[in-house]
């Protein structure tokens, strides 16, 4: 891909470009980040080339925080989540079985009502190219359909359309999304989709409490302006960051996720507030704060991927994973006790 000040109004995953998009910002980012992504992508085939397997250690885990070649995700994501292993312990033809099988029409009907609202903004997932065979949306239903009857207690919930609709803008196969998004629903972020959304409301406290311990000041001013950490998460949580951040920043924060788990998605909410305190602060009112929490996924940084990604591991400072467990123990025990 040649820089030049002419980007095309559709980025390379199919997005439209807003009206306001900073062309002038990009074009110096990429200059810089096109170099990054072709050194990357030689040690990657030098780790990861035809053949080769992965095991998790420390060399995975650097080169996974500085992103994985857009060629390489599918497999990538597939090796350091455990979803191929997932998928080889399962039934032959899981997935297809799944599909042959007897369908839920009540399920199926809702499903079909939510995908001409995934992506409209994306040239793959239009009413025009929907007619094609095995179009994207036609895959978008099918891995959406099939997951609903694999996990009934999930079935179907409404943020699952933008994970999967990314997921197969990256795998372009609907086995691997299927298993990939069995993972993310089933072991990195447990309880999310179900009906109560219990591990969802829990690691929104979670996050609450984080910013109370790491930034107080906004803790403080967000509780007195009375506006709830559910309205400026809940979004963030559900899509991953999907339709809230650029599409190559949200790929670059799932490659941690599939290797990291579900912190990951706390040091990226720490780094936006941390980053944007000043601002916060200056809100006087519940519409204004509100407004400024939709700004700061907007910022200069967060277009910037690769300097975005690395922030995220030194904003925050530390944040281990048996801190988030202890969190979350703490918070389903306070709630119990209220009962």
């Amino acid at each position: 891909m040649a820089v030049s000040s002419s980007f095309s109004k559709v980025d390379e995953y199919g997005f439209e470009r807003p009206d306001d998009f900073d062309y002038e910002t990009y074009e110096e980012f990429m200059s810089h980040y096109l170099v990054v992504l072709a050194k990357r992508a030689k040690k990657w085939s030098d780790l990861f080339g035809e053949g080769k397997s992965l095991k998790r250690n420390l060399t995975v885990k650097r080169y996974v925080r500085k992103g994985i070649p857009g060629s390489l995700r599918a497999r990538v994501w597939m090796s350091i989540s455990g979803a191929d292993l997932m998928r080889e312990r399962a039934a032959p033809n899981l997935y297809g079985t799944i599909l042959a099988g007897p369908k839920d029409e009540s399920l199926v009907d809702i499903v079909r009502t939510d995908l001409p609202r995934t992506f409209p903004d994306n040239i793959f997932f239009t009413e025009e190219t929907s007619r094609m065979e095995n179009s994207h949306r036609q895959m978008l239903f099918n891995v959406l359909v099939a997951y609903g009857h694999h996990n009934r207690e999930v079935g179907y919930c409404q943020g699952l359309n933008y994970i999967v609709g990314l997921l197969l803008l990256v795998t372009k196969d609907e086995e691997t999304t299927f298993w990939l998004l069995k993972m993310l629903v089933e072991h990195t972020l447990p309880q999310y989709y179900i009906c109560t959304m219990a591990g969802l409301i829990t690691d929104i406290d979670v996050l609450a409490e984080l910013v109370r311990i790491k930034v107080p000041e906004v803790h403080a001013h967000v509780t007195a302006l009375g506006l709830p950490w559910a309205v400026i998460a809940t979004k963030w949580f559900v899509c991953l960051f999907a339709e809230v951040l650029p599409t190559e920043t949200v790929l670059r924060v799932w490659d941690c996720l599939f290797y990291e788990g579900s912190k990951i998605i706390f040091r990226v909410s720490l780094t936006l507030i941390m980053r944007n305190k000043e601002n916060l602060l200056k809100c006087s009112d519940f519409p204004a704060l509100v407004e400024c929490f939709k700004e700061i996924t907007k910022d200069s940084l967060v277009l910037q991927c690769h300097e975005f990604m690395e922030s995220i591991f030194k904003t925050p400072g530390s944040l281990a994973g048996s801190t988030i467990t202890k969190l979350r123990t703490k918070i389903s025990q306070e709630k119990e006790s209220k009962k």
